[in-house]
């Protein structure tokens, strides 16, 4: 058995690792510690009547957060739990940011809920169950959505008040680099200061030019789950996972989606080709249809619907689509809109997002950055991580993330699931490598539930036989990825994973047989 050499090599992964962070910031210029420390006086108190502020303006942070999204109230909860007084500034009027309230959460209700309605019209009669006049209640499974939303953002605000996180409902913006102006929701404004100040903005969708964003004919993923009916004819611009998420809950409750992608695979450029080919091929037998290697080249949104002209991607005949809903998810930017950065000499990349170093710090050493706004993929729980390392950093001088063990969860039904590398990126990087995968066909427990489709696919090198990448698609691959981002954060291989017992009959029971099929053979395939 591997699993001792595997460990021991752990201790390299951890500063390749580092070095891999150091290298995504080489074109950073180095921070410097000589930033003048003298810190303005604060502004003159505003009268109470109009100041209305939540917030003791006399009184300096320990950490002042810029953002209450999910990056930003973990690190508030964090920073709150090591002793630090926190202030917490927030312009949505409620907690969790894009990903509580118009993102992550509110599209896996519909995902979920769309899946029953879909399965009880087309997958019950097999399984033994008759089903009378099945009828959509879109009404009834929004309000079930905003059930979930309001639930959990009052639980962040609950765990605020648990642990002493004083929450400013405002709009923030620098008015030096120790003092956060903020417009406060309600009215007036106030000023916070702090001895360290944490920028989590967070991001928004990317803009398709030529076509205007009115979030009911062309939406972004805000829109998209909160429309009053179901679209005759939608049009999804981009075949990412947010695209290919929310045109599965459309196409599942009656809509006729088209998705228009310019790469020549469906979901993303960090989903393995094999598991993409895959994921294609269910959701056209689900009914979505798929226009790759295409672009939008031109778009009018004037008339009742919308008309897209498309074309391939390397020039070609000019196509005509219309749709009665366009969804635009060609991507996210960093949003940094009246953060007013640029008043104290903070720097950006080409593509907007903050420049930091490799414990978060800006050029101002005090001001760090975490989440969608700075480098690395823009996802929920990689922003939790750097929100607890960031805030390590502050209290303990040390912390750390490992970025090759970040998983991507694509919520369709069958869930895609991965993390580590792909083939295509270990080809390009001349990495030797093996494969094994198992297909849920062969599994006792899928097969029980009538649920086959899909399979998992372990990515392991040559030689030492560790595991550098995960893949699957197929039922509760998002859950079942945990235990494949343990695996790469210690260093397992495969042959750690396949001569752990997993309990029978489960789904897992594919994952450890996938790894036997690496380094040895599977059993039951």
């Amino acid at each position: 058995m591997r699993g001792l050499a595997a460990l021991t090599r752990h201790t390299s992964l951890l500063g390749t690792c580092s070095k891999q962070r150091t290298l995504t910031l080489a074109s950073v210029r180095p921070v410097t510690h000589s930033t003048a420390s003298s810190r303005p006086s604060i502004a003159p108190l505003l009268p109470s009547r109009i100041r209305r502020s939540y917030a003791t303006e006399a009184e300096e942070k320990d950490l002042v957060i810029i953002g209450g999204g999910v990056g930003g109230y973990v690190a508030a909860i964090k920073a709150g739990q090591e002793g630090l007084k926190v202030a917490c500034i927030e312009k949505r009027g409620v907690l969790g940011g894009t990903c509580l309230n118009v993102g992550c959460i509110p599209s896996k209700s519909l995902l979920n809920n769309s899946a029953l309605y879909h399965q009880i019209l087309h997958d019950t009669k097999n399984r033994g169950i008759e089903c009378g006049d099945v009828k959509l209640n879109l009404a009834q499974m929004m309000k079930a959505k905003d059930t979930s939303v309001q639930g959990l953002t009052k639980g962040v605000e609950f765990l605020f008040k648990k642990n002493n996180v004083e929450y400013i409902k405002g709009t923030g913006a620098f008015a030096d680099p120790n003092t956060v102006k903020v417009n406060l929701v309600e009215g007036g404004e106030t000023h916070v200061r702090g001895r360290n100040i944490l920028i989590a903005t967070g991001s928004e969708s990317t803009p398709f030019p030529g076509l205007t964003i009115d979030e009911k004919k062309v939406i972004t993923s805000t829109g998209a789950i909160a429309l009053s009916e179901v679209p005759k004819k939608m049009v999804v611009i981009g075949g990412g996972i947010i695209g290919l998420e929310m045109g599965s809950v459309w196409s599942r409750l009656g809509s006729d989606v088209t998705v228009v992608e310019f790469l020549g695979q469906i979901g993303g450029p960090g989903m393995d080709a094999e598991i993409s080919k895959q994921t294609q091929k269910i959701l056209t037998k689900q009914g979505m249809k798929f226009k790759l290697n295409t672009k939008v080249t031109n778009g009018d949104d004037s008339g009742e619907g919308v008309k897209l002209s498309v074309e391939a991607a390397k020039g070609g005949k000019e196509e005509q689509l219309e749709a009665d809903v366009v969804l635009v998810a060609i991507g996210r930017r960093a949003y940094t809109q009246g953060l007013g950065f640029e008043n104290i000499g903070l720097e950006v990349d080409e593509r907007g997002r903050f420049v930091i170093d490799q414990e978060y710090r800006t050029k101002i050493p005090h001001i760090r950055v975490i989440g969608d706004c700075t480098f690395g993929p823009m996802l929920a729980h990689k922003a939790e991580e750097e929100a607890v390392a960031a805030v390590e950093f502050i209290t303990k001088s040390y912390g750390h993330v490992n970025y090759n063990a970040i998983p991507s969860v694509m919520y369709t039904h069958p869930e895609v699931a991965w993390v580590g590398q792909n083939e295509l990126e270990l080809k390009a990087q001349g990495v030797k490598y093996k494969t094994g995968s198992f297909p849920f066909s062969a599994n006792s427990r899928a097969k029980t539930n009538l649920d086959t489709d899909g399979m998992v696919k372990f990515i392991a090198d040559a030689e030492t036989d560790r595991i550098l990448g995960i893949h699957i698609i197929g039922p509760n691959a998002g859950e079942m990825i945990a235990e494949g981002t343990l695996a790469i954060e210690y260093g397992a291989s495969t042959e750690d994973v396949g001569r752990t017992s997993h309990a029978h009959p489960t789904l897992a029971e594919a994952f450890k047989e996938a790894a036997m099929a690496t380094y040895s053979k599977a059993i039951h395939y």
